[in-house]
């Protein structure tokens, strides 16, 4: 129960749930990636993308001096169905603006690159 809880409390921030919209939308995100979108620094982003990776809802993978993170193959089975509801709530209204504002982002950053 204790370990559903913390899941719950790791949705219950906005900056969080716009990030879990994002990756499932996505598949995998960079930290820069989200910082760009989100227009938020690189240490608040890494604490919220670590939160959720603690809760077990995130996995990371290390790209050079970047981390990209994804959707845990090892979720759990109630952590599937908060993931797979979150996923039919994020609707295109809701997440249409961030998507438009990514796109933007990966085509100047497939141009200019991260900078860190």
């Amino acid at each position: 129960m204790r370990d559903l809880a913390q899941t719950f409390k790791a949705l219950a921030d906005e900056t969080r749930l716009a990030m879990l919209a994002l990756i499932l939308a996505r598949g995998e995100l960079c930290v820069c990636d989200l910082t760009e979108v989100l227009s938020i620094t690189q240490s608040k982003a890494s604490r919220h993308l670590r939160y959720l990776k603690n809760t077990g809802l995130l996995d990371d993978r290390r790209d050079g001096l970047w981390v990209h993170y994804r959707v845990a193959k090892g979720l759990t089975r109630e952590q599937r169905a908060i993931v797979t509801a979150a996923r039919r709530t994020f609707d295109r209204p809701r997440l249409g603006g961030l998507e438009r504002k990514l796109d933007a982002w990966l085509k100047r950053k497939s141009r200019e690159g991260c900078k860190p």
